[in-house]
């Protein structure tokens, strides 16, 4: 969006008028037309415009569905974060491709999601009004659209009738969401009354724009230029006529967008169980270790449960050891968990597919060193149950 100001184009309308015209008619006709295109030229040139409002942007989050609800009561008794089991919903992109998030998802009856995941905390209500703290950005947004956003490029107050206000890099901006506004910065100040009428005080001097057309420019070459609105004004000190067209009016300043409200990035389309690589395997082993037969017993009968379209069992690495070894063994967990499936009489069209450390959920290495904590959270296999 951006906010149309008091045009610098006015200044061009006063200055073209501050010359006398020339005595013979036709060379007069000739200069005419000629300082006519150089005007042109020079309030095109001149444009002045206030700079475009740093687009507000609300971070996305995902609910779960009732599927994974019915999975996840399923699985009530192996359902353990600490030990590194865990349900969350799945998001897919306009491809069908799964977005890879992690993090802990709770959805009560009546709708309200609360979540915390690498990308922040979101405590949302179901009609997606709610508060994110994600980074560096603090954002609310309320049922009817208005809120607030707080990050680097700023800090925004927007009102549901498109007024509000924004503190930032570009200055101060405060808009009343009818048409008027001002604007403060290094430019110096500028006003919109929203009628047509508006003044800017800065480096120009001060312009005045009037809602009849007229105006007044003090500060200028000529020290002081009156515009009547009749196609008349006088410049300089010891006033002198000259012939000046009528100043245009100033278009309305915009108004604030209202805030979206806090939905799922990309489209709802199943969920994820997440296993860690230890609770089914030995450290760099492929084989399912026999101790994992009670967990993949409670998850081949909640699955069974569950209607699924496809499953997709996806083996993933820490960074440890080269690329190709990583693939490798991820690519070898994954099918060792379809067989293990398969023998329980479930998931007999599952695919497998390993992702080596291509897909981490958490930071290998902190400031250079090794995050052993982290890697424990990216050996993984997870399983993609698309709904």
């Amino acid at each position: 969006m951006r906010i149309v100001p008091l045009s610098l184009a006015c200044l061009s309308v006063l200055l073209s008028a501050c010359s006398p015209p020339s005595p013979p008619p036709a060379a007069q006709a000739e200069a005419g037309a000629a300082a006519t295109e150089e005007q042109d030229a020079a309030a095109a040139d001149a444009g002045f415009e206030f700079p475009a409002i740093p687009q507000i942007m609300v971070p996305s989050i995902v609910g779960s569905g009732p599927a994974q609800r019915q999975l996840e009561s399923s699985m009530q008794a192996l359902i353990d974060p600490l030990a590194g089991i865990s349900v969350r919903p799945a998001n897919c992109s306009t491809d069908g491709a799964l977005v890879n998030e992690s993090g802990f998802t709770n959805v009560d009856a009546a709708g309200n999601l609360q979540r915390v995941a690498g990308e922040g905390v979101f405590d949302v209500a179901a009609d997606g009004s709610g508060l994110a703290v994600t980074g560096e950005d603090v954002v609310r947004v309320n049922p009817d659209g208005s809120g607030s956003i707080v990050n680097s490029a700023g800090t925004f107050e927007v009102k549901a009738d498109g007024s509000g206000t924004y503190v930032g890099e570009f200055g101060h901006i405060a808009l009343d969401g009818k048409g008027g506004g001002t604007w403060v910065g290094d430019f110096g100040n500028i006003e919109n009354h929203g009628d047509g009428s508006g003044l800017w005080v800065g480096e120009e001097g001060s312009i005045e724009v009037r809602a009849d057309g007229s105006g007044r420019w003090i500060g200028g070459p000529e020290g002081i230029a009156e515009n009547r609105g009749d196609g008349t004004g006088t410049v300089g000190a010891v006033a002198r006529e000259v012939r000046m067209a009528p100043l245009p009016p100033l278009p309305p300043a915009g108004r604030f967008p209202l805030l979206d409200r806090f939905r799922p990035s990309g489209a709802p389309c199943g969920f994820v169980v997440t296993l860690s690589d230890k609770v089914l395997f030995d450290f760099d082993k492929a084989q399912v270790r026999a101790d994992a037969g009670e967990v993949l017993d409670g998850l081949s009968g909640a699955l069974a449960k569950v209607p699924a379209r496809a499953i997709e069992v996806r083996g993933h690495t820490d960074a440890k050891g080269s690329d190709a070894y990583n693939q490798d063994l991820s690519e070898r967990r994954a099918q060792a968990v379809v067989a293990a499936l398969r023998q329980r009489g479930v998931a007999q069209d599952a695919s497998a597919r390993g992702y080596g450390e291509t897909q981490p959920v958490a930071p290998n290495e902190v400031d250079g060193r090794d995050n052993p904590g982290g890697r424990q959270l990216n050996r993984r296999v997870e399983i993609f149950v698309r709904t």
